[in-house]
Formats: structure tokens, sequence, C-alpha cells
């Protein structure tokens, strides 16, 4: 029985506790920590947690022998910290995303995973959509030919209001705007899919939040080693919302959520519909396999295979860089105004935390900030 502990108990903790719940027999959730330990314990009624302890400190609750693997759920700037010190005390992790505040960080928690020997993920919960994962496996098969072009659009909607509680909106706490908290899901599968990108330019603007130092629109161009060309949209002014990857490849396009069209070429290379590949590639989609466990679920299910016999899990901590490798590229080709290229390396001004904060611009500066109980326990999940 796998023992787990989770960190921070704000509203993406119960994604966590509700995936470990379906997994009663296989695991335990034996700690809540919170430095507010009413809110923990406000969790622990709502999810019937009985033999669940509370804890206000985190570096006292992972010197229990019973915990073997810890949830993160805390904003982005406390991660690195966090996670570096539950696997020097021995405990396997697995933080939300982003993964850190800067590569800096993510170099900083590799370390100590290759030093502990622990195992280290990041959320990325979308790759076990069923759409996302049969898209994935068809580019994979080669049933479509290389990719040629993409679109990949991660827009939303937040009032100004979404802004107004303490941590949201800065840069220094919550590390970016739409490209980095909401984009950030989009961007790692679209490097599930098609791996590292060489270059990347970017425009970056806030259009409607005057409360918020961050970007609430960017719009970026990917360009691979392959010559493949991909457009990356985030968005939070976006109405009605909508999330959507489409690959144009050699043979068809085809997009999640799940549409596929192909067009052949006529004598005066005008396009003509192709109904033969299309219903070729709606077989291959039909005879995909379906996922035994969705999100949250889906990916919390490998890593306690891996607990319980070894199995590798197929999302690891590089993953988790490479997200934040091409948000970082998207924010230093906004701000600098020339493509940044990849890998980023060290020597970048991009690549700490204090480099970074020294180069973004501040759209609006972040003069209020709500102080309502809500925000109040928000800023004390989040102090360690």
């Amino acid at each position: 029985m796998t023992g787990v502990a989770i960190i921070g108990t704000g509203v993406i903790s119960e994604r966590h506790i509700e995936a470990y719940a379906a997994f009663h027999g296989r695991c335990r959730i034996v700690a809540l920590c919170d430095l507010m330990p009413e809110k923990a314990e406000r969790l622990k009624e709502k999810y019937h947690l009985e033999d669940t302890e509370i804890y206000s400190s985190f570096r006292e609750m992972v010197k229990r022998p019973d915990i073997h693997l810890v949830s993160i759920c805390t904003p982005p700037f406390t991660h690195a910290e966090s996670a570096v010190s539950c696997m020097r005390a021995g405990k396997h992790v697995l933080v939300e995303k982003p993964m850190a505040s800067s590569l800096e960080e993510c170099d900083e928690m590799i370390r100590a995973q290759k030093e502990t020997g622990c195992y280290l993920g990041v959320i990325s919960q979308n790759r076990y959509l069923q759409d996302n994962r049969n898209l994935k496996n068809i580019i994979a098969s080669g049933a479509v030919g290389r990719v040629l072009f993409g679109q990949v659009e991660s827009l939303w909607f937040r009032g100004r209001e979404y802004y107004d509680l303490w941590w949201r909106g800065t840069w220094e706490k919550e590390g970016g705007g739409c490209t980095l908290n909401h984009a950030v899901h989009q961007i790692d599968l679209l490097n599930w899919i098609m791996g590292s990108p060489k270059t990347v330019t970017a425009v970056l603007s806030n259009t409607a939040h005057d409360n918020a130092e961050v970007e609430d629109v960017s719009a970026a161009v990917l360009t691979y080693d392959s010559g493949a060309v991909v457009t990356v949209t985030a968005s939070l002014v976006t109405h009605g919302e909508g999330q959507r990857l489409v690959f144009q490849c050699e043979r068809a396009g085809i997009s999640s959520p799940w549409q596929v069209k192909s067009s052949r070429s006529d004598r005066t290379g005008f396009p003509a519909e192709n109904r033969e590949t299309e219903d070729r590639l709606l077989k291959i989609r039909e005879e995909q396999p379906p996922l035994p466990y969705t999100e949250h679920a889906g990916q919390i299910d490998t890593v306690l295979r891996f607990l319980e016999g070894g199995e590798t899990p197929p999302e690891n901590s590089m993953d988790g860089r490479l997200a934040l490798e091409v948000i970082t590229a998207v924010y230093q080709a906004g701000f600098t105004g020339r493509a940044a290229q990849l890998p980023i390396l060290s020597d970048s001004p991009f690549y700490t935390k204090k480099g970074f904060l020294a180069n973004v611009k501040h759209f609006y500066e972040k003069k209020e900030a709500q102080s309502s109980e809500g925000a109040v326990e928000d800023e004390k999940t989040c102090t360690n």
C-alpha cells in the first residue's frame, strides 16, 4: 500500500484526492499539509479521510516513514524548495504544473532526483484524454505522413477579478500569464507529439487586465528540424473558450478534439475530397485502445504502478522541464524581439529566476490585491 501525502489544499489538490480515491486498494492518503490547518481539515471532512493526519509543516510531515509519494499542489514559486526537500527525505514526488519558476529551479530539482534516486514527475493530465492519445498514436504510426504545419490553441476567458488574488498576475509569484499557467497543458501535448522545437518567435500583450503585470495574450511561431512550423496561441480574453491541436500532415489533417480531413490534388492543383484516406484514418482511430483511467487518475495510475512494480512511468521530470523551456523561449523571444534558439543554456538571462524577473515587461503594476479570507488562506498555503 502506497502512503500518499499532499502539500497544499487549494482547489487543484481536490483533483489529486479524487484521483487517489480511484485506487483505494493501492494507496492511502495519510497526510495533508497546509499552513492553514483548518483548510486541510475541511478537505479531510469533505472527502471522509478519517485516518489522515493534518500538518502545518511539510518538513515535519515528510519525517513519517509511511509516506512514499508526495503530491505538491502549491503555486509554482514554491515547487522547487518543496520538491527538493521531499526527495532529500526519500519521498517520490508528483508536482503540479508548471514544474517551477525557472529552468535553473528545474535543474535543481532534477539534480536532487538523480542524487536521491527518487521519482520526480510533473502533472500532464491532458496526455490521458482519449482524443489526445489517439492524435499522438496516429501521428507516431506514420499513417498521416510527416507533420507540415500545426496550430495549437489555448483559449480561455478570465475576468479582471481573476487577478485580484494576491499572488496571481505577478511575475515573481505566478511566474507568468496565460502562456505559463494556461497554455502549459497544450505546450506539453505539442512537445509530446513533436519533440523540442528549434526556434521560437513570439508576441506578448496584456489587452484587458490592468491589475496584472503579466500577459493575457501571446502568439508564437515554432520551427522544427523537420521543417515543420507550428503556431501556439494563448489567450485569457476568448469568449466561449476552447483548446485545440491541429496538425496538417502529408496525407491528412487531424486534430483534437477529433476531426480528420484529407485532400488530394486535382489536375490543376486544387483540392479534391479524399474520402478513402479519411475512412482509413477513422478506422485506425476506432482501433485505438481505450484508456483505463483519464486525466489525473490516468497519470497517477502510472506512478503507482512504478512504485508497486518498477514499471517506468512514461512521464518524467524532463517532460516538465521541456514544457517550461518552450514557455521560457516564448517569453525570451517576446521580450527581446529576437528569435529564441533551443536549447536555452545557462548563460541566457532568462535561465535564472533573477534574470527572468529583470528582463520581463510589466504590462501593468499590481497595486492592490484581494484581502478576503480566501486570498489570505491561499497566501498562507503557499508559504513554507
